[in-house]
């Protein structure tokens, strides 16, 4: 059994939000001073969740990443993770964190069938990251050790590359993943919600990224596990793959495989549209397992053909913390 969208797309892989909240203030993320965050009697339970996603998984779906706004400030993730990692179906449990909290949570994690880890990193300077964030860049550091002592591979950084912030840092970054074996990934920013400005502003096509990093360093084509959108390369004489997110300069809405669950139980069907579909009113009202599979077989025919960012960047007003990463 599998899902297919109008579009002829297999639709495998689910981001799921377990929280809109967050530990840090990334302003092109979550605007400071933000506090329209989802009741928790609007979560979805540990007991919806792994109901949905057995369902998803029963369906075709494959992958699962948990994301948030931060996960890990929802409780008892690890014991949700244990649960959906030995769900049938489900082949490849990951998890997206800004690591704040993660050296106390790694080993947890690992032990509960995470296998791997999107860490959110776009700086190596405390003051920048403090700027960026609201936080404090050490206890990052120290959940990034953690994850690698824990065992967890591949850890991939996460790094939003953003005109007159961080692009000076690219080189410095691709030199700390080597040093740490870590996997890279540069992203552009993306118009969303009332933080959409900021990211016009501070955009940056990542094809002159790749392009500086050619200068210094010889690259050929890399692979990496996972089903994301990222063009990976490899730089040669090294470990390191650096993958490129470019859903402006070169979007990859033609191979797109996935949909979101916020933790209100909405299925997002694509990060720059506003099409959705609402669960969490028939999880609570009853509905029967087939039911639910009817429903969601339903939501996946509403998913868009591809975003809409450069023609319509002020289209999407909800936040990325919102939408699940």
């Amino acid at each position: 059994m599998s899902l297919i969208d109008p579009f002829g797309r297999s639709i495998d892989y689910i981001r799921l939000s377990v929280t809109d909240r967050c530990d840090l203030r990334c302003f092109y993320c979550m605007p400071k001073g933000f506090k329209g965050f989802e009741e928790p009697e609007h979560w979805l339970t540990f007991d919806e969740i792994e109901r949905v996603i057995r369902i998803f998984g029963a369906l075709g779906t494959r992958r699962v990443r948990i994301t948030g706004g931060e996960p890990l400030v929802r409780k008892n993730i690890p014991e949700l993770a244990t649960r959906l990692s030995a769900l049938p179906g489900i082949e490849d449990l990951s998890l997206s964190s800004n690591a704040v909290q993660l050296d106390r949570h790694a080993e947890s994690l690992y032990a509960s069938g995470v296998s791997r880890l999107n860490i959110s990193l776009d700086t190596l300077n405390a003051k920048r990251f403090k700027e960026i964030t609201g936080g404090k860049l050490e206890k990052v550091i120290d959940g990034l050790m953690a994850a690698k002592a824990a065992g967890f591979s591949p850890v991939k950084i996460n790094m939003v590359v953003m005109k007159g912030i961080n692009e000076d840092e690219v080189e410095a970054m691709v030199d700390f993943c080597i040093e740490h074996d870590f996997t890279l990934r540069f992203i552009e920013t993306m118009p969303m919600g009332a933080t959409g400005k900021d990211a016009v502003d501070h955009y940056v096509n990542l094809q002159t990224v790749r392009a500086k990093l050619e200068e210094r360093f010889e690259m050929v084509p890399g692979v990496m596990p996972g089903g994301g959108p990222a063009r990976y390369l490899r730089v040669v004489g090294t470990d390191l793959r650096i993958g490129f997110i470019t859903p402006i300069s070169q979007h990859f809405c033609e191979t797109c495989n996935r949909v979101r669950l916020s933790v209100d139980g909405t299925l997002y069907l694509c990060l720059g549209q506003n099409d959705k579909f609402e669960l969490r009113p028939l999880l609570r009202d009853g509905i029967s397992d087939d039911g639910l599979e009817e429903a969601i077989r339903h939501a996946i025919t509403l998913k868009p053909e591809r975003h809409e960012f450069n023609e319509k960047p002020s289209q999407v007003v909800r936040f990325m913390s919102m939408t699940g990463g």
